[in-house]
């Protein structure tokens, strides 16, 4: 009988520097599945517009869409969460599952560059 080696942990990969350009990287390497979208919100939002008024709001919600997806184990449980919301019959739970989703992008947005 073998003993069964434990799956290793992911790491996580620290936060980029706080800049658009350092973020984008750090989304194309770790987690691509975002660039199109983040890709598309930048063009939007910025490129399409050159205006840089929208760049704090792109940022704080780019930001905390990484810090989430960067983590395989939390943005599984914030996923969880929304479907779980999505599939409840009841209103009270649904909206507890939705708050709590909503408190850990709000806390995410604190993360600082290198965690």
């Amino acid at each position: 009988m073998s003993a069964h080696a434990p799956e290793p942990t992911p790491v996580v990969p620290p936060m980029p520097e706080r800049t658009p350009k350092a973020l984008r990287a750090a989304i194309a390497q770790h987690t691509p599945q975002l660039l199109p979208d983040f890709d598309e919100h930048w063009k939007r939002a910025i490129a399409d517009t050159f205006d840089i008024g929208p760049l704090p709001a792109f940022m704080a919600r780019w930001w905390s869409e990484y810090a989430i997806a960067r983590d395989p184990e939390l943005d599984a449980y914030v996923m969880d969460l929304h479907r779980r919301a999505a599939e409840s019959t009841d209103l009270a739970e649904a909206k507890a599952l939705l708050e709590e989703a909503s408190e850990i992008r709000h806390k995410v947005r604190t993360t600082e560059p290198g965690e």
